[in-house]
């Protein structure tokens, strides 16, 4: 039989995916976090790095996503009566300077990561509040471990010492 590959792919994308659903069970049933913002943490931790110290850097960057997102819900209605539809024009002006400016800090830079934490932030439609970070950042954690805990098992499977046991 000729191995071209697709019987360790398998095991990789079986691996994964199993890392996955569970990551979505324990976030929806012990957590009861939604599952998309798992993936949040899932996708940042694949943005960059592939290791755990990077994987930390992301989900802190997404966590700083977070908090810009609750400033930036926290102003609009402050600004609201002052500058009526405008409010929303002003308050992304002053975020994405915010985030953009935060990409050129020395370890938290993950710029992607900044936008993914506000992405999550106002997808959620929660009002902001301290149980509405905890909650998101609790559903990014786990995405970002899962994401590392998925990378483990394809390093573990790509290494000639696994593959030789097929």
């Amino acid at each position: 039989m000729v191995n071209n590959g697709w019987g360790k792919h398998l095991r990789i994308v079986l691996g994964e995916s199993f890392v996955a659903s569970s990551a979505a069970t324990i976030g929806t049933l012990v957590f009861e976090v939604p599952v998309w913002a798992m993936f949040i943490g899932w996708i940042a931790f694949f943005t960059r790095g592939l290791n755990l110290r990077s994987g930390l850097v992301n989900l802190a960057c997404v966590l700083i996503g977070l908090l810009l997102g609750i400033a930036a819900a926290n102003a609009l209605p402050v600004l609201g009566p002052l500058l009526g539809a405008y409010a929303i024009s002003v308050v992304v002006v002053v975020i994405t300077a915010i985030a953009l400016s935060l990409a050129r800090a020395p370890v938290f830079n993950n710029l992607l990561a900044f936008f993914l934490g506000l992405v999550a932030w106002f997808a959620a439609h929660l009002p902001p509040s301290p149980g509405a970070l905890f909650d998101l950042g609790l559903a990014a954690t786990l995405g970002t471990l899962a994401g590392f805990l998925a990378h483990a098992w394809q390093r573990h499977v790509n290494t000639p010492s696994s593959t030789t046991a097929q």
